[in-house]
């Protein structure tokens, strides 16, 4: 709990989504799946009412939210956010919004006069934490997996913008909707195969044979990955990458690529990417 929470929970950014997406789930929500039963909160009011009322709460809830979370980046500008201060910031804003509509409840639709104070609190800051658990959730993995992804861009980019350095790219691997699935070191990177849709990677990692599918096709790795590089494809479900191969030999079955690594397959080399295949491999063989 004393680990410091990522930095883009608080970013700016990040809080405007959370605020603005939590807002809209919880009203479509409540309006659409009226769940915990909350048609009977307001059980003599109009459709309309209901929403209205809904609304009200929803929205001005979010004030709480919008608060506390510019509390949060003030915060954050000269001190590190611990997991436990995140947990009591998400705490105190349930149970602020909670204390709110238990206030509204009690105020406005005189039917809930009758009932303990103490009773509808309870039960809307268990409402209340239910429903924002999802999309808090929900939002924190969306951060993380776009944290992740926007890093390993920036890795590819640094490792191709280094002036002065004759250091061997990184290869970046997205799949068919254009998202960097992996990103591969030219020298580690041994050959790519593909079935129908699917794309498999091989590669070296620490000097042991690895391997990562991603859904694209090798027509798009070959016309989009292999201009400047060792990369070729000799096969229809082949692309090698020639700094990696040791050995060509020609058979009777056929011309075959050994590979400078073990457990590797011998990659077929086909007579329609033969002549590719020969006239890159003059040029980095050098």
């Amino acid at each position: 709990m004393n680990s410091k929470v990522p930095g883009y929970m608080y970013e700016k950014s990040n809080i405007i989504r959370l605020v603005l997406l939590t807002a809209a789930f919880a009203l479509l929500f409540i309006n659409i799946f009226q769940p915990f039963n909350s048609r009977g909160w307001y059980p003599n009011i109009s459709e309309f009412k209901y929403f209205f009322f809904s609304s009200l709460i929803i929205l001005t809830g979010m004030l709480v939210v919008v608060i506390s979370r510019m509390i949060m980046h003030s915060y954050t500008k000269k001190h590190d956010l611990v997991y436990w201060q995140y947990a009591l910031y998400v705490a105190g804003e349930v149970l602020a919004m909670s204390l709110f509509y238990t206030l509204f409840s009690i105020f406005v639709p005189r039917s809930e006069n009758d009932r303990d104070i103490l009773e509808i609190f309870y039960r809307s800051t268990k409402n209340t934490g239910l429903v924002l658990l999802l999309p808090y959730s929900i939002l924190w993995l969306y951060f993380s997996w776009r944290e992740k992804n926007n890093m390993l861009k920036k890795l590819t980019q640094e490792e191709l913008a280094i002036p002065g350095i004759k250091k061997k790219p990184m290869i970046a691997f997205p799949d068919e909707k254009g998202e960097i699935k992996i990103s591969v070191m030219i020298e580690n990177l041994l050959y790519v195969d593909s079935a129908d849709n699917y794309a498999t990677i091989h590669y070296l990692n620490k000097s042991k044979l690895s391997h990562f599918l991603i859904r694209n096709s090798l027509k798009w790795i070959e016309e989009n990955l292999t201009k400047e590089t060792p990369l070729v494809r000799c096969h229809r479900s082949f692309i090698v990458n020639l700094d990696m191969v040791k050995v060509l030999r020609k058979t009777k079955e056929g011309i075959f690529l050994e590979m400078d690594a073990l457990n590797t397959p011998d990659i077929p080399v086909s007579k329609t990417y033969y002549d590719r295949v020969m006239d890159k491999f003059s040029k980095y063989s050098v």
